[in-house]
């Protein structure tokens, strides 16, 4: 199944411009350490955007998959749209990396429906209870995400 890309009603401010800024700092934290950054393990995702074709870097948190992959869930804090790099990801699936601990990985980006979204949902409200408030704030369904290592 493809990528949805609704959007809702209702939700949280879209994150803004000073957000690049604070988004630069973050993923390079991200980028040396497997640890966690303000309380929630964060990966640095890479993706081709959709309109300009350039490289685009976004701290994501991350969940781990049993696959040695990552969940990663397209909240923008609860906005009413979807954040850009769900996009980016929904036009070029295949052209994405992910990086983490010194290290640099090319993945496939899936988006999760169904029974398959609701249980790695439950996993990432489990391990990170902030997630509920986003989606109580909108009325649109969190994408969320499987990466999967190329081989």
């Amino acid at each position: 199944m493809s990528f949805t890309h609704p959007t809702g009603t209702r939700g949280a401010r879209q994150p803004g411009r000073s957000t690049r800024f604070f988004n630069r700092l973050i993923a390079r934290r991200a980028r040396r350490t497997d640890g966690k950054t303000m309380g929630m393990s964060l990966l640095v995702l890479t993706t081709i955007g959709r309109k300009s074709g350039e490289p685009r870097e976004n701290p994501v948190g991350y969940f781990v998959a049993p696959d040695g992959g990552w969940f990663i869930a397209a909240s923008a804090a609860g906005a009413q749209a979807n954040p850009a790099w769900y996009l980016n990801l929904a036009a070029h699936p295949d052209q994405v990396t992910v990086e983490l601990a010194g290290r640099k990985v090319a993945v496939t980006a899936r988006e999760l429906h169904g029974t398959e979204r609701a249980q790695v949902w439950k996993q990432i409200t489990d391990e990170s209870p902030g997630f509920r408030k986003y989606e109580q704030t909108t009325d649109r369904e969190i994408p969320v995400i499987h990466l999967t290592p190329k081989p």
